[in-house]
C-alpha cells in the first residue's frame, strides 16, 4: 500500500501525518508512507488545498485533518 501525505509542513500537515503513521500501525498494514512538500508536485496530483491524503493513488481527504478511525477505514478498504 502506498500513502501520500500532502503539505508544506503546516502543523496540519505534521499532525495528519502522525495520524496517518498511528493508523497504519493499528491496523498492522504493511504501507509506504511518503510526504509530498513541493506545491508543484502537489498540483500535479490534482490537489489545491492541505492537508491531503492519497491511498494508493486515490484521493481520501482534502484540506482537512482526518480522524485516526477514518484512516483505519481506508486502509481496510
Amino acid at each position: 500500500m502506498e500513502i501520500k501525505v500532502c503539505g508544506p509542513g503546516c502543523a496540519s500537515c505534521e499532525k495528519t501525518q502522525k495520524i496517518v503513521e498511528a493508523a497504519v500501525a493499528a491496523q498492522g498494514v504493511e504501507a509506504t508512507i511518503s510526504k509530498i512538500t513541493d506545491f508543484q508536485e502537489i498540483a500535479k496530483l490534482g490537489i489545491f488545498s492541505t492537508p491531503a491524503v492519497i491511498v494508493d493513488g486515490a484521493v481520501k481527504s482534502v484540506g482537512n485533518v482526518p480522524k485516526q478511525a477514518e484512516v483505519e477505514g481506508w486502509l481496510k478498504a
